[in-house]
């Protein structure tokens, strides 16, 4: 019989000092590498080696990024290392990305990365100062027929074009929650513009989510397809269809807010560490208690309110006419702009 003795103070003193030397030695050689130039990848974070690398990417953990913004729990279980170890991972793959505190200069020169892409329309890319940007999640919310689902349709074929054409240069992921996604409609669009629609919708990659755990999963495995495929634009259609459906009754309102609040985190991730443009469609909702004014509401609360960057209202006007109103941004004013939604696609 093995009796589990309690450790000493003197014996957990000694573990931290050295787990503290290991750190300092590692972030160390990582400074030295980063001097060099040199890539550093998971095999050079201290005590992960080949194997410890092969078990972090298998659980998705593919990048320094992804296991800088991890806690040492999950970390120790992916990996199956201990806690101390997995907290040595974790402070050398922050001290290999720089994370922490920097000049605003430098954050705007960050930003002079963010790509943008335009819409089809003049009108609604001047709503948006230049297109739709990477980085950010973009949410367009409204009625049935109000234009949401066409404009994910184009920007899927835009953001093919060459970047003096108002595109990324890249291929599309979009995930399709209400099965409303038509290659017919894409082909359409491409036509319109002159590009061979069987290389257009070779460059888009969909997946049909059938429940709001299918939905999320998705999103975490697009991680591995986006430097595959170079994927420069993320479509979710609809963002909240599943949650609503998967969670109904006031009881389990407070269950699906926070899965779709850790939903949206992860949309945003990817859109930072990929520099990828997200777009997502949301439902709405009427509300009685409105005595004057518009009683349509977006589906999701603050938690949607506050998890994407830039929020457009769209509504259907006479004919083929759509107004988009600009609702929230961070640097964007609030203005409306009238566009059109053709057989060829998005336009003025």
């Amino acid at each position: 019989m093995v009796l589990n003795m309690p450790r000493s103070k003197k014996d957990e003193t000694e573990e931290t000092e050295q787990t503290e030397e290991y750190v300092e030695q590692a972030e160390a050689e990582i400074s030295d590498k980063k001097e060099e130039g040199k890539e550093l990848t998971l095999e050079d974070l201290p005590g992960v080696g080949p194997k410890g690398a092969q078990k972090l990417r298998e659980a998705g953990y593919t990048d320094l990024m992804a296991i800088a913004a991890a806690s040492a729990g999950e970390i120790s279980v992916a990996a199956d290392l201990g806690e101390l170890t997995a907290e040595k991972v974790i402070s050398a793959a922050r001290q290999a990305l720089d994370m922490g505190f920097k000049p605003a200069s430098e954050v705007l020169e960050h930003r002079k990365e963010i790509g943008k892409m335009t819409t089809g329309s003049k009108a609604l890319d001047g709503l948006f100062k230049g297109g739709i940007e990477t980085q950010t999640i973009t949410e367009a919310y409204g009625a049935f027929s109000s234009g949401k689902s066409q404009l994910g349709f184009q920007l899927a074929v835009n953001v093919q074009l060459p970047k003096e054409k108002g595109g990324l240069n890249g291929t599309c992921l979009f995930i399709d929650t209400e099965a409303t996604f038509r290659p017919e409609r894409i082909v359409q669009i491409a036509e319109a513009m002159g590009l061979d629609a069987k290389k257009v919708l070779g460059n888009i990659y969909v997946a049909r989510a059938y429940n709001s755990d299918h939905q999320m999963v998705l999103v975490e495995k697009a991680k591995d397809v986006i430097k595959e495929k170079g994927i420069k634009l993320i479509i979710v259609d609809s963002l909240t269809n599943h949650f609503r459906a998967d969670y109904t009754g006031r009881g389990e309102l407070a269950s699906r807010q926070q899965k779709l609040n850790r939903h949206i985190h992860a949309l945003q991730r990817l859109a930072d560490v990929h520099n990828v443009a997200v777009y997502v469609t949301n439902q709405v909702m009427a509300r009685p208690d409105m005595m004057f004014g518009d009683p349509t509401a977006a589906i999701g609360g603050h938690i949607v309110g506050h998890g994407t960057g830039v929020r457009i209202y769209l509504r259907k006007s006479k004919g083929e006419k759509r107004i988009a109103r600009l609702i929230d941004s961070p640097y964007l004013p609030e203005g409306e702009a009238v566009f059109t939604v053709t057989e060829k696609g998005i336009g003025d």
